[in-house]
């Protein structure tokens, strides 16, 4: 993400209006029905946002006083900018278990279909090729192929124990222990792909080819002091948790309602996965109308690499957490907290084509042609109509 595009005041606006449609839909709008869920939803997102923009100039202060990079320094703040929709994902996760963890795997399906729709819309030449920025070819390929083997390996092991019952009964899931086993796994890859980065991009780096990454020095800037830092840091985390308990609160209504209009819960989750991806689409769709293609790619790709090792492994840690606390009821008797069914399997092992595909489509010449922008696109609507159709 861009630090540049930052250094406004809209992340004050942002806040502003969705804390006063929080506060509208809460205590002005009775009874609990579609107007008061909208109004909550969308103004406990832009609240969310805001936290984010708060939380990525906190990062980014911290890191120009520690003199990264600017692309170390703003790998960290787009990290940074996962917390505040943590603390939101907590609450869904809360107010509907299951759905919850599909979305966060839709997620994942809906940066996929973004790329592809994406990278649609960047100059093409005459053989119909999008050319990729050079550090997104360098440095996502290898997570995308261990994203893919990630899902293809869960997805597997979901359907074997489906197929044989491997703890008895009917009712098969994923217990506390899986989760925080394969949570914690998840996160290990993350934190590697961190230190290799700051290892590799930080300090008195040099680029030893065209195709590495260069050294950006920023210069003549005035830094944050770190009483802002942190005031930044903390006042963002508050109102995230506000904005997150909307959110969550928005999640239950829609599900419970368009349970009762007769559509699957599944409708529900699809809606809220386009949901928790809109400020991604957001922050593409302004890159790429300032003509920053590299910007607009690079957030685009992020946005995929962050659902598995970081997004994902959280929202399993926080799960299992839940249940042992008893905040959400088990499955069965034997601490299970995510039951292995047609949906919670197809959303899993289905990101293993998606990751495939991306992986190729970097990896293989640096470029996006339009049979691989379609079968991105394909995919992502493949996997929605399953749990659509048959939800």
């Amino acid at each position: 993400m861009s630090t540049d595009s930052h250094e406004g005041r809209q992340w004050l606006w942002l806040l502003l209006s969705g804390l006063a449609l929080v506060g509208i839909a809460s205590f002005l709008i009775r009874p609990v029905g579609w107007s008061h869920a909208i109004i909550l939803g969308v103004g406990g997102l832009m609240v969310v946002f805001a936290s984010s923009e708060m939380m990525i100039k906190a990062v980014d202060g911290y890191a120009r006083r520690k003199k990264m990079n600017a692309f170390v320094a703003g790998t960290m703040a787009g990290l940074s900018s996962n917390i505040p929709e943590l603390v939101m994902l907590g609450f869904v996760l809360v107010a509907t278990p299951r759905v919850g963890f599909i979305v966060t795997v839709l997620t994942l399906h809906v940066g996929a279909a973004a790329f592809g729709l994406y990278s649609g819309a960047l100059p093409r030449d005459v053989e119909g090729n999008a050319q990729l920025p050079k550090p997104l070819v360098g440095l996502s390929t290898d997570l995308y192929a261990a994203a893919a083997g990630v899902f293809f390996s869960l997805g597997m092991i979901m359907l074997l124990m489906k197929a044989f019952e491997v703890r008895g009964g009917v009712n098969v899931s994923l217990n506390t222990t899986d989760l925080y086993v394969f949570g914690a796994v998840l996160l290990a890859i993350q934190v590697v792909a961190i230190t290799r980065l700051i290892k590799r991009f930080s300090g008195t780096h040099r680029p030893e080819s065209e195709e590495d990454v260069p050294l950006e020095v920023r210069r003549h800037e005035a830094g944050l002091s770190m009483t802002t830092i942190l005031a930044f840091g903390v006042v963002g985390l508050l109102v995230s948790i506000i904005g997150g308990e909307a959110v969550g609160e928005f999640a239950g209504i829609l599900v419970e309602k368009l349970a009762a209009a007769g559509y699957s819960e599944m409708f529900g989750a699809v809606i809220l996965s386009l949901f928790s991806a809109a400020g991604a689409f957001v922050m593409i769709g302004t890159a790429h109308f300032q003509g920053k293609y590299s910007i607009a790619m690079a957030n685009a790709s992020g946005a995929i690499t962050q659902v598995p090792f970081l997004v994902l492994p959280a929202a399993m840690i926080l799960l299992a957490l839940f249940t042992q606390l008893g905040v959400i009821p088990a499955v069965d008797n034997a601490n299970g907290v995510i039951p292995i069914d047609l949906h919670t399997t197809s959303a899993i092992l289905l990101g293993f084509p998606s990751m495939l595909i991306l992986w190729k489509a970097v990896q293989d010449d640096g470029k996006v042609n339009w049979v691989e922008t379609s079968t991105m696109v394909a995919i992502f609507l493949l996997v929605i109509y399953l749990l659509v159709v048959h939800g």
